[in-house]
């Protein structure tokens, strides 16, 4: 039986694109490609250095694209690798990539720290309570799947 998307659900699933569309659009502002945006956010989020598996789970960018994003960083002075422990690495930015994210992901951490801090506190835990039910119910249901 086939179920038709609902409009709450249509509204859902637009707002969500048009999200990962405006952040497509900073990133391409900035001058530099999602995936390395997605990185450098990474990085930042950890304070400067992030095991290169937590950078894969949370960015759903597949290994193999990550790598080549990090060797193309790598061979611009942005990011050094650092073992962490068996084959396991993290990205650690250099002087540069430090100055290079200030430019370019630190301007999008200050906007959606700004639209936060417009919000009371109710409505910012009000957002993120829905947000964690939804992501966990998504996750329990497509694991049966």
């Amino acid at each position: 039986m086939t179920k038709y998307i609902t409009e709450q659900m249509k509204r859902f699933n637009y707002l969500t694109s048009e999200i990962d569309s405006v952040y497509h659009e900073a990133a391409y502002r900035l001058g530099v490609c999602d995936s390395v945006m997605q990185i450098l956010y990474a990085v930042c989020n950890k304070e400067g250095e992030c095991p290169i598996n937590f950078i894969v789970s949370m960015t759903g960018i597949k290994k193999q694209t990550v790598n080549s994003a990090l060797r193309k960083l790598e061979s611009e002075n942005f990011v050094y690798l650092k073992p962490i422990g068996g084959k396991n690495k993290a990205v650690c930015f250099t002087e540069k990539g430090s100055e290079f994210a200030e430019k370019t992901v630190e301007h999008i951490i200050d906007i959606e720290n700004d639209i936060f801090d417009s919000w009371t506190p109710r409505e910012r835990e009000e957002y993120l309570r829905l947000t964690q039910k939804y992501l966990t119910s998504l996750k329990e249901r497509v694991e049966r799947l």
